[in-house]
């Protein structure tokens, strides 16, 4: 064999070995979900433990639970000591459940609850169409109205997801002067608190259907009794609250496709007076993706919106055209850290 065919043999593999590194990543995300869902990072926050204490505590077979154990080494969520045991690493601290910056709540969901839907990512690819439906019965958000359980999950990791970037929120933008802010499908009100406690003076309503509102309420339970938040089940596919200066939507209409995105935003146009404040959360997705981090992860965004939702991220340009043809024009679009932005707009 010649030297030119050697180095193109050595480049292919290498070239086979990064792509198997990708196919077969998706280990990692059950072992982690899977780590979640036992509570291990709780179970070592008081310090290092064997793993048949593990096994014990979490009901499990010693010597797959040390595999696993092992497995979450190499992803550096805990570490092997010299006496036999297992100690939590402050990557892993992040699936306790006490951790400011706790991902649990994600990590089950995306392991348990949304890999069946992206297990039919072809069959959304061919038709355009999500595929909830297949797996559950259900579109929109109908499986969680039937599921507390995972509604429950769902809601959690939206609220760690959300706890995640509302500093970067409140910090982008200028609340001053909204005396009332309606959070429109808020879930459990976690950038609604943020945001109440930073301007003494706002008043808030979460609007959201009724088991969001409801597992909410104990989250709002301080400021609804000081009577600056108000809790409203509803569908904002039927009507918000009227009367409030801004309305905002954080991540809403990227669940949603372009027909049901501009009822959203019709029937927040009609609650609005005219100097309310429209106030868009969102990913603007860029024309072109480069392979680097950030548009990675905004693509892997845009693909769960399609196999879960039947929906998509938007680019500013189509965030534009849905806000002027249902009578809104953008007067701001500032940066809320590395993935979102801040799209104000006013009624015409």
């Amino acid at each position: 064999m010649s030297r030119h065919n050697e180095g193109a043999d050595a480049e292919g593999a290498a070239l086979a070995a990064q792509l198997l590194e990708i196919v077969n990543s998706s280990w990692m995300s059950q072992a982690v979900c899977v780590a979640a869902q036992l509570g291990i990072a709780d179970k070592l926050a008081d310090g290092p433990k064997k793993t048949a204490e593990l096994a014990e505590a979490t009901g499990c077979h010693t010597p797959a639970l040390h595999r696993l154990l092992r497995a979450l080494v190499t992803l550096q969520l805990c570490s092997a000591q010299d006496d036999g045991t297992f100690a939590l690493t402050a990557l892993g601290a992040l699936l306790r459940t006490d951790s400011p910056n706790s991902v649990r709540s994600w990590a089950i969901w995306w392991g348990r609850y949304l890999w069946p839907i992206w297990a039919n990512l072809f069959y959304s690819i061919k038709s355009g169409q999500g595929a909830r439906r297949l797996v559950t019965g259900t579109e929109g958000f109908g499986h969680l109205a039937e599921n507390a359980e995972m509604a429950e999950v769902f809601n959690s990791a939206m609220v760690e997801l959300t706890r995640l970037e509302a500093s970067e929120v409140r910090r982008a933008y200028d609340f001053t002067g909204i005396g009332l802010l309606v959070d429109v499908g808020g879930g459990y009100g976690e950038l609604l608190t943020v945001h109440l406690a930073a301007y003494p003076g706002m008043r808030g309503i979460l609007f959201d259907l009724p088991h969001a509102v409801e597992g909410g309420r104990p989250h709002l339970a301080e400021l609804a009794a000081a009577g600056r938040c108000e809790l409203v089940a509803g569908s904002f596919f039927e009507s918000v609250p009227a009367g409030a200066d801004a309305y905002l939507l954080k991540n809403v209409l990227h669940d949603w496709d372009d027909v049901h995105a501009v009822v959203i935003l019709r029937n927040c146009r009609r609650a609005m007076s005219q100097g309310a404040r429209l106030l868009l959360i969102e990913q603007l997705m860029p024309e072109q993706l480069e392979a680097n981090p950030r548009h990675r992860a905004m693509a892997r965004a845009d693909l769960n919106m399609l196999v879960a939702h039947g929906a998509r991220e938007r680019s500013e340009a189509e965030f534009r055209e849905l806000l002027r043809a249902e009578g809104f024009r953008v007067t701001n679009i500032v940066a809320a850290g590395p993935q979102l932005s801040i799209l104000e707009a006013i009624p015409c």
